[in-house]
């Protein structure tokens, strides 16, 4: 549960509306290392980074992460569970924290606001994955 005063949390609107300034600011290199160590983290990013729309729903968000990671011997339902758990308690408020998303829990909406610096860290990584 988030227990930030509503003031300092975005609202829908400030999640719709951010600018290519606020995407223009940087994440420190060690920071977005230690966030795309997660196969959940890195999903997200991913997913973000390759939406035509400037924000996207968590529950869309969710079913998207789930089809990217893997499921180990859970059923769908199970697995499904799982990353929306994950997701709500641990990766989207760090990726909010640390500055690469906005996510307003109120409304379920997230964007990706991750700066250039980032951005390339995260295309590097992305064409590493994708030759394994």
């Amino acid at each position: 549960m988030d227990h930030t005063p509503r003031a300092d949390r975005p609202d829908a609107e400030d999640v719709a509306t951010t600018t290519t300034t606020e995407r223009g600011k940087s994440t420190a290199p060690d920071v977005v290392l230690s966030m795309v160590a997660h196969e959940h983290r890195r999903a997200v990013l991913r997913i973000l980074n390759h939406t035509d729309t400037d924000v996207m729903a968590v529950s869309t968000l969710i079913e998207r992460v789930t089809e990217h990671v893997q499921s180990g011997d859970q059923s769908a339902d199970e697995h499904r569970q799982r990353v929306r758990t994950a997701l709500h308690h641990i990766h989207l408020p760090k990726l909010d924290a640390c500055g690469m998303i906005v996510h307003d829990p109120e409304t379920n909406q997230v964007r990706n606001v991750t700066g250039e610096p980032s951005q390339e860290l995260l295309t590097t990584l992305e064409s590493y994955t994708a030759h394994e």
